[in-house]
C-alpha cells in the first residue's frame, strides 16, 4: 500500500538511524518503528500520593463540625 505521511523532525531522524544502522529502505523502517511499538509492553501509569503538612488539624468524623467551622470562617 502507498500513503503519504507527514512525519516530525524527531521521527523522521529515529527512522533515519534505524534505515541507516539496518541498511534497509525508508519504508521497511517505518514498518519495522510500528511493529515495534505496537508490541513493546505498556507500563502501567505509577500514581504517587504527594501529602503537604498545612500546619492545621480537622477532625472530618463529624461533619456537623466541620460545617459550623467552615461556616465560622466565612466571616
Amino acid at each position: 500500500m502507498r500513503t503519504t505521511v507527514s512525519l516530525d523532525p524527531d521521527v523522521f531522524a529515529a527512522l533515519e538511524r534505524i534505515r541507516r544502522d539496518e541498511g534497509i529502505g525508508l519504508s521497511e523502517a517505518l514498518n519495522r518503528m510500528a511493529r515495534r511499538s505496537l508490541t513493546a509492553p505498556t507500563r502501567p501509569a505509577v500514581f504517587e500520593l504527594r501529602t503537604v503538612d498545612l500546619g492545621l488539624s480537622i477532625d472530618v468524623t463529624n461533619i456537623g463540625d466541620v460545617l459550623d467551622l467552615l461556616d465560622q470562617n466565612e466571616d
